[in-house]
């Protein structure tokens, strides 16, 4: 995997979004919604972010006459991105812990 920092999928609830759409097939907008404890309009908003980067795939599904549920599902191109941003991440925290104690001075 190639490390690379990826601006769209930084953003901490998108960020949250992609690793909680990782390990399932999909997810319905109503539990997104409740595990990240954000209004619709936030989720909507983040989800049209990822989708227009086409990291998400988003699909609506219902009885005639019930309110359609939205499935959203992690693409290829959003696990790579999403695995390619989380070893960025890592690499940088492999270089935040690598200082040595004696290498930075404390503010006197």
């Amino acid at each position: 995997m190639t490390p690379a920092f990826d601006e769209v999928i930084h953003a901490p609830i998108r960020l949250r979004i992609c690793v909680m759409l990782a390990p399932v097939a999909s997810a319905g907008f109503q539990g997104l919604r409740e595990d990240l404890d954000v209004a619709d309009s936030v989720l909507s908003k983040h989800l049209k972010t990822l989708s227009e980067a086409g990291y998400v795939s988003l699909r609506r599904e219902g009885a005639k006459g019930k309110r359609p549920t939205m499935w959203v599902t992690l693409t290829k191109a959003g696990r790579q991105a999403l695995n390619g941003h989380l070893a960025a991440l890592e690499q940088l925290a492999a270089q935040a812990s690598s200082v040595n104690a004696d290498n930075v001075t404390a503010d006197k």
